[in-house]
């Protein structure tokens, strides 16, 4: 799903102190630590508002903090998306996720921002706006036209102290007009499903919003390589 967003912000918080090293910075989020969310809402006109959740999202970004510029990725592992708070409707998703064809377990949301730059530091505790685009995959799938996903959003650098003892990035990211069918995730791309494609139509939404909200931490360098460990691997 389209979230988002993430890396552009975390490239202006870093720049924000003089006295940084030229060495590239890591900032990570642990999956199912701390205040992180991942939400998919599907709105269809005439149908059902689906809203999928998850707040196990983990993500590791890379940034140069004299060049001002970075790379990042993100994961969502699908078991942890809950829909509607309904164990029926996630079987469902998870079914149209992976196409019934391969196990749940071993499917991730993917997000990879292989670059970005941004044109001046930001100030601590202020909100700086960011644009961005980056491949999205579901399931190891990427979007049927090749194409990146747009995102928007905004980041505020937390200097030490302000949120626990490591420097932190708050980022915000919206990506719209996300296309599920993109992607062939629905009934239409999934076994047993292909009678009911037509009932589904006008029911659920093919276009919906994915919003990410996150806190990204430098951790001290010892424990980076633990945590990139710890992140989902994709499907």
């Amino acid at each position: 799903m389209k979230t988002s967003v993430w890396m552009m912000t975390i490239a202006t918080l870093v720049f924000v102190q003089p006295g940084h090293a030229a060495d590239m910075t890591t900032f990570i989020v642990k999956p199912g630590v701390g205040n992180n969310t991942f939400t998919a809402v599907f709105d269809a006109v005439i149908g059902e508002r689906i809203t999928a959740i998850s707040s196990a999202v983990g993500c590791t970004f890379t940034v140069d903090e004299e060049k001002l510029e970075g790379k990042g990725s993100c994961s969502v592992a699908l078991t942890s998306i809950l829909v509607d708070g309904d164990e029926t409707k996630t079987e469902h998703f998870q079914q149209w996720a992976t196409n019934k064809s391969s196990d749940p377990k071993d499917c991730t949301f993917d997000l990879e921002i292989p670059s970005f730059q941004l044109s001046s530091p930001a100030e601590p505790k202020t909100p700086v706006p960011f644009t961005t685009e980056g491949t999205f995959t579901v399931c190891g799938r990427t979007r049927d036209d090749g194409g990146p996903e747009y995102m928007t959003g905004t980041i505020i650098y937390l200097p030490a102290g302000t949120y626990g003892k490591s420097r932190t990035l708050r980022i915000r990211a919206r990506i719209e007009g996300f296309n599920r069918d993109q992607y062939k995730v629905g009934p239409a791309h999934t076994s047993g499903w292909l009678a009911r494609v037509q009932q589904l139509a006008d029911v659920v939404a093919t276009e919906g919003t994915i919003d990410v909200n996150i806190f990204a931490t430098s951790p001290p360098k010892e424990e980076v390589g633990k945590s990139n460990n710890e992140m989902p691997k994709g499907g």
